[in-house]
């Protein structure tokens, strides 16, 4: 397989934690978005909106969006499955992973921060606002939802989570994880986020975690 990446895209690191999680291997192709290699016509004549990650399978078949591959790989490669093996489990996952892919993610992602500066004519100052405000409050939410699953498992007589649903990393964490990665890059406060902080260190205690971080990819600056 040969996954097309940046490695600061926060979705191209999701897919890199599911590859790792289930020791897949696969060739690194970097494509650098500042740059504006995304729009070249070799890459954009496979990719619909022109964006990373761009998954290559074995078979030859370009699949996009990370969220899209991440379920693809857990559908075909079903050892070290990332969603739970009961519906309700995988309900509450899959709406953790969507919390940060559909609420947090597309207001903060490079090309909204490019046209808030280029296209509106906010300055750095503002951009940066606008970065921490909408982190910190998606975080935030991540936070409080933590702690109602925790709840919901108590009385169910469910084991504590170590993550964020159960004892093993899940698509969430996929999805988390490279989000606070950006918040941390941003110096967004992340203090009273107890569930949350616990989550990434145990996650990023785990080889798999440490070999998608962005500063082990080929085309890391």
């Amino acid at each position: 397989m040969k996954l097309h990446t940046y490695f600061r895209s926060s979705a191209s690191y999701r897919v890199r934690i599911a590859l790792q999680l289930k020791g897949l291997p696969y060739e690194s192709v970097p494509v650098h978005l500042v740059r504006g290699e995304q729009k070249a016509q070799a890459y954009a004549a496979h990719v619909g909106d022109a964006l990373v990650p761009a998954l290559v399978t074995d078979e030859g078949h370009w699949l996009t969006q990370s969220m899209a591959i991440i379920e693809y790989l857990d559908e075909t490669h079903a050892e070290t499955p990332l969603l739970p093996g009961d519906a309700l489990g995988r309900a509450h996952v899959r709406a953790l992973a969507q919390m940060v892919a559909c609420e947090i993610h597309p207001l903060n992602n490079l090309r909204v921060l490019k046209y808030l500066v280029h296209k509106v004519g906010v300055s750095d100052e503002v951009k940066t606002e606008w970065y921490a405000h909408w982190a910190r409050s998606g975080l935030e939410a991540f936070e409080r939802q933590l702690a109602l699953l925790d709840a919901e498992r108590q009385v169910a007589g469910l084991p504590a989570s170590l993550f964020c649903w159960g004892g093993t990393p899940t698509l969430a964490e996929c999805c988390l994880i490279p989000q606070i990665y950006n918040a941390q890059r941003f110096n967004i406060n992340l203090d009273g986020l107890p569930r949350l902080m616990g989550v990434m260190e145990r996650c990023n205690a785990l080889p798999a975690f440490q070999q998608a971080h962005p500063s082990t990819c080929p085309d890391a600056e």
